[in-house]
């Protein structure tokens, strides 16, 4: 099964503005409510392929009781911790430019970090766990770290979508997958991802460092997928981008259903980038059937052979 560990989660209040002015009276057009949380999106887009799933982490009050209920409407098993405080509301104000303002995240006692361990303890080696999102101050630098090494001990396969301190500790650890962007890549290293060529180079950087699967996406560039004896990379279908928020976490979502599946690394990735365009032309994440129309305009190329 494919489990999603979502430490900070929210509700997306998503509000559209014709032309929001700041210190004046904003009457949205439109209004959308949705669970937030990198990993929390990853479960809804594997559960449209068909494939197990159950989402974890930690929610609380009656924003936490709304995510649960959204879940369970499309039939995705979750086995939250309590944290007994309200989960986040994040708001993201579209108009003229787009604009966040993000609540601040629970507080994470020992105690309920224990509770989360011991549910990782329960996972086995069929199993895969997608570490997506920032950790709330409350919690441990280095608790990616501890939860990845429970992983390892238990031959469970560990996916890491996080980026900044949290993902430099990670480096070294056994990873099955990474998915940076192309800016998060290039802060690991100091440099600037401007080509395939040198997301390559540098995600190879990453294998030599445990990681067997690495996913860089590069925006309307496309995406470079290297793991230990293939570079590849695909391009992007056309299409007007009208949300950015969980594309990259559809591209988690669409590889690993793949997997799942036994479809070849080739298919995966293009998969996976199909998943993410999907979501990324669509107001909310993408259906199983927004994805099938794009693959077909999605073309891998060996970059080892120099197609």
């Amino acid at each position: 099964m494919i489990y999603t560990c979502t430490m900070n989660p929210s509700i997306d209040y998503i509000m559209n503005v014709e032309a929001f002015e700041a210190g004046d009276l904003n009457r949205a057009t439109q209004t959308y409510f949705y669970p937030g949380g990198k990993g929390i999106n990853v479960s809804r887009v594997v559960s449209r392929f068909d494939v197990p799933t159950k989402a974890l982490g930690y929610n609380g009050g009656f924003t936490g009781a709304f995510i649960k209920e959204f879940l369970d409407k499309e039939k995705i098993q979750h086995q939250f911790i309590d944290t007994s405080q309200t989960t986040r509301i994040n708001v993201k104000l579209k108009s003229t430019e787009e604009t966040e303002i993000n609540g601040p995240g629970a507080e994470i006692s020992e105690e309920l970090q224990k509770e989360l361990l011991d549910q990782i303890k329960l996972l086995s080696n069929k199993d895969t766990l997608v570490l997506a999102g920032s950790l709330p101050s409350s919690l441990p630098t280095d608790f990616y770290v501890q939860m990845t090494s429970l992983c390892n001990k238990q031959g469970v396969k560990v996916v890491a979508d996080t980026s900044g301190g949290a993902l430099e500790q990670l480096l070294g650890h056994p990873l099955f997958l990474l998915k940076p962007n192309h800016h998060e890549l290039g802060e690991l290293f100091n440099v600037t991802i401007d080509s395939k060529e040198k997301a390559a180079e540098y995600a190879q950087k990453l294998v030599d460092k445990g990681v067997e699967h690495v996913i860089v996406s590069m925006g309307g560039q496309g995406a470079v997928y290297v793991g230990q004896n293939k570079k590849l990379y695909a391009n992007v279908p056309e299409g007007k981008v009208k949300n950015s928020v969980g594309a990259g976490d559809s591209v988690v979502a669409g590889f690993l259903s793949a997997l799942e599946k036994e479809e070849t690394l080739e298919t995966a990735f293009q998969y996976g980038v199909a998943t993410g365009s999907a979501t990324a032309f669509q107001d909310d994440l993408c259906k199983k059937e927004d994805v099938e129309i794009l693959l077909s305009q999605i073309h891998i190329y060996n970059m080892s052979k120099g197609e």
